[in-house]
């Protein structure tokens, strides 16, 4: 067992603007318990251009993790938002590895994970939601519930996921209210109820009528950089709603909100918890509005850290052993130091700097020197940290996405799988000067789970497998601008790519013997079976009915 100190060499910048604002410090006269009591750990999803990464700029905007934010446009970025700092993500204006992010609001410690939206990212976003404990879920008041939202919320239900919905872009003419609602609970399969009411929409948009504090937050609309102004009433056929939106406005109101109240059940916060009901927020993230009330009722009703599956039974936050997992790594946060960074979810226990940990899968002891904090691209190092909170672990290539760090203890934590590609690419160096620099960029760009390598035994060639096509191009712009090294694809023709396992050794030898043609290895040796077709995946299992043949590597 061999024991590595890891964090030597580590780069820090713009450390001193950033450490007291989101450094996960232990707050004074504060117990372990209340220290995990007070972490609330989400990640927002939906589907492209809907307005998450704008609303992620705003919930640290008034978090007071940021002084003023980035506004993204029709994919033309003129000030990049925090959250995307990867030079493909600036330039075409999408989110495209998953960001961390934390702040203190309101005595909480608020830690969100920015996911990608774009469907060929939908692998990242799946391993990003097993690290969180609820989720927040955007919607465009124009386009409604589009392909990737279902996909995302399916993922949501498996895990029971709760989820608080922002109906965003009320600025622009949309769906009427009641029927986007309508829509979230036919398409979505879910039942949902507004805690905030929309007056008008689009051109007309007056505000958002607060169904549970009783005022009225009027929209000014001028600026993005101001906030609106909250009016307390006491009863909603208070004159004071008729003198501030007009008379028909007012009126409206009135009628929406009775019906409301017909139509919706009241919110039962553990059916919110049990992931069977969605609070429903309205406003316009680009505006500033409606945020305050979306992150209010977030800290109080969204669940703290939660107990976690291992395969030695559930791992509870309270136990007082540290545990967490590798759910994400990322290569070159900060290009200009090729660092690498492990992204690890705690789960139980505190975490605490220059301690060493056991790497259940390498049977390792590790300790870490410069464990680290982040608001998007910055980082601040970190003494100490709780369940719930996400830390950056420099690494030497130590980690793979999944790894288990325990104090000592030997269990897995489960639920992190990669999935079979649905696209693949053979890999070919176009500057064979540069072959080191194109395998290590090949080695760390799939550690990240960007893509899976596999290499055929046949031919020893490099083949990736995608889930989508944008992989291919991020991949290409990240070799060239990270590791300098030239990669070209060419087409493969290949149906599934398929874990392979058998009880029998001898079957599993001579299956492997017959099919050699069709059999790779990905980065962990395990072999996998290339299927071109269909019809030849159900032809091998047909012949080799011992043989197990699995669309994710967890088995």
């Amino acid at each position: 067992m061999g024991f590595i100190d890891i964090g030597a060499g580590f780069s820090l910048f713009n450390y001193q603007l950033y450490f007291f604002i989101f450094a996960p410090i232990l707050h004074p006269g504060m117990t372990f318990l209340e220290e995990i009591k007070r972490r609330r750990t989400f990640a927002i999803i939906a589907h492209p251009d809907a307005g998450k990464t704008t609303l992620t700029e705003k919930l640290l905007l008034f978090g007071g993790a940021i002084q003023t934010a980035g506004a993204v446009k029709s994919n033309k970025i003129k000030k990049a938002t925090t959250s995307d700092f990867m030079e493909i993500e600036k330039q075409r204006g999408i989110s495209v590895s998953t960001s961390v992010m934390a702040f203190d609001y309101r005595n909480y410690k608020v830690n969100i994970l920015d996911t990608p939206g774009h469907e060929d990212f939908a692998e990242d976003t799946y391993r990003t939601l097993s690290a969180v404990d609820s989720v927040i879920m955007v919607i465009d008041c124009v386009k409604g519930v589009e392909p990737q939202t279902r996909k995302l919320l399916e993922v949501c239900r498996m895990r029971n996921t709760p989820v608080i919905v922002f109906i965003n872009k009320m600025d622009r003419e949309g769906q009427n209210p009641f029927d986007l609602l309508d829509e979230i609970e036919k398409e979505l399969k879910i039942k949902v109820r507004p805690l905030t009411w929309p007056i008008g929409i689009g051109k007309s948009f007056k505000g958002v009528y607060n169904l549970t504090a009783k005022s009225l937050n009027l929209f000014q609309g001028d600026s993005k950089t101001t906030v609106e102004e909250t009016l307390t009433i006491n009863d909603i056929n208070d004159k004071q709603i008729d003198q501030r939106v007009g008379v028909d406005f007012a009126a409206q109101l009135r009628e929406d909100v009775d019906l409301i109240d017909g139509v919706y059940d009241t919110l039962n916060t553990q059916k919110y918890l049990d992931g069977q009901i969605s609070p429903v927020f309205f406003g316009s993230a680009v505006n500033n509005f409606g945020i305050h009330e979306l992150l209010d009722c977030f800290v109080e009703i969204a669940p703290g850290p939660k107990e976690r599956d291992t395969d030695k039974g559930l791992v509870k936050p309270d136990d007082k052993k540290f545990s967490g997992f590798i759910f994400k790594i990322h290569a070159n946060l900060d290009p200009k130091h090729r660092d690498r960074i492990a992204f690890l979810r705690i789960c139980s226990g505190t975490f605490e700097r220059n301690k060493y940990y056991h790497h259940v899968r390498d049977n390792k002891e590790l300790r870490f020197s410069n464990p680290t904090a982040f608001m998007a691209q910055q980082k601040s190092v970190i003494d100490e940290a709780y369940p719930g909170d996400v830390i950056g672990l420099y690494d030497a290539g130590n980690f793979k996405i999944g790894d288990t760090l325990t104090e000592g203890n030997d269990f897995q934590f489960k639920g992190i799988p990669s999935f079979s590609p649905e696209l693949f690419r053979y890999v070919n160096n176009m500057d064979p000067m540069k072959t080191k620099q194109l395998q290590k960029g090949l080695e760390q760009l799939t550690d990240e789970g960007v893509a899976q390598l596999f290499t055929r035994k046949v031919d020893g060639r490099k083949v990736i497998g995608t889930v989508g096509a944008l992989q291919f191009e991020v991949i290409q712009h990240r070799l060239k601008a990270e590791y300098n090294a030239s990669a070209s694809f060419d087409q493969v023709s290949l149906y599934k790519a398929l874990w392979i396992s058998c009880d029998d050794r001898k079957k599993m030898e001579a299956f492997m013997q017959d099919r050699s043609a069709h059999i790779a290895l990905d980065k962990e040796n395990r072999p996998v079976f290339l299927a071109e077709s269909a019809w030849l995946l159900q032809m091998a299992q047909e012949k080799f009915p011992e043989i197990q043949f699995h669309l994710k590597s967890e088995f």
